[in-house]
């Protein structure tokens, strides 16, 4: 005799927000065949979702006691307290993933928060734009809940490769914003590339199909640069010295372009400031050293401040 065959039940979803990325989390999720809950601030974003198969919540209330597992993807830090807060009693015992972008230190908080009520949490970090939700390519990060994440990562692998970091919910918010700087860097450089050689002509489209090659050639020297930082020893050799990589010969050309040389001039004072304290012929990787905790004069006084921003970390 044979038992009968029994069809899995999918988890319930709700879904919080309804911009581009939160709209096509939740589309992706109807398509997998989940029970979706939508609920957004300002009305009318929700009429696709609904007639695709999702429920409308008229309320946060209704919608966070429609499901148990939640999903915040709203606008900034501050939108996931203003949002949840009222309804914080409605969410003991539940679980909440926090896809709202934050900072680690805003993950951490929401973390406190979520454990001081009772509330199993989850901060994830995507690593994709709403069009590649449910593509290989798409990552979403997560730090916090392991359970959680075992509990429910059948609904976290329909959008992404979903990727642990560790109990600290927010070291997946760090690993996402820095490896946004390291794209956000580049492009600004190619975009400053473009202004150089447009202000004679030539069009971005031309500037692109000839730096493309050479960039994504240069990217094989993270790994190089890596193992040297890790390492600690600026000194090995066969590495382009901090001396030989004097940016203000560009810097000037810029100026005489008239193009805006400020994001190059940033990086010739990191440079500038690893040969001032004598590391000059020590390779280019020793501007890490630049990037770390300094100290730096603050109102008359000694701070000590992490990363560059401003010409005082310089």
């Amino acid at each position: 005799m044979t038992s009968p065959t029994t069809t899995p039940i999918s988890t319930g979803v709700t879904m919080l927000g309804l911009g581009a990325m939160g709209s096509a989390l939740a589309a992706r999720l109807l398509a997998a065949g989940h029970p979706v809950t939508v609920w957004n601030r300002s009305v009318g974003r929700d009429a696709d979702l609904v007639e695709r198969g999702a429920r409308r919540a008229e309320t946060v209330a209704d919608a966070v006691t429609a499901q148990p597992l939640i999903v915040a993807c709203l606008l900034r830090h501050p939108s996931v307290h203003h949002t949840l807060d009222p309804v914080v009693a409605q969410l003991r015992g539940k679980t909440l993933v926090n896809l709202t972008t934050t900072t680690p230190n805003e993950a951490r908080e929401l973390a406190a928060w979520a454990a001081e009520h009772g509330i199993d949490y989850l901060d994830g970090a995507i690593l994709a734009v709403p069009a590649m939700i449910g593509s290989p390519g798409a990552q979403v990060f997560y730090g916090g809940s392991q359970a959680a994440f075992d509990q429910h990562r059948k609904v976290l692998d329909t959008w992404a490769t979903s990727i642990f970091d560790g109990s600290d919910a927010g070291r997946a918010s760090l690993i996402d914003l820095a490896m946004l700087s390291a794209m956000y860097q580049m492009f600004a450089g190619f975009i400053h590339g473009a202004a150089m050689v447009g202000s004679e002509g030539m069009t971005a489209t031309e500037f692109a199909a000839r730096t493309t090659p050479f960039i994504s050639a240069m990217t094989a020297s993270f790994a190089g640069f890596a193992r040297i930082i890790d390492g600690g020893d600026y000194a090995v050799a066969g590495q382009q010295s901090l001396d030989f990589s004097d940016l203000s010969y560009i810097v000037r050309a810029s100026d005489e372009q008239g193009v805006n040389p400020a994001t190059l001039a940033a990086v010739q004072a990191l440079i500038g400031r690893q040969v001032a304290a004598g590391h000059g012929s020590e390779g280019f990787s020793r501007i890490y050293e630049s990037f770390r905790a300094a100290e730096v004069t603050v109102g008359g006084g000694r701070e000590t401040v992490g990363g560059s921003h401003d010409e005082r970390y310089m």
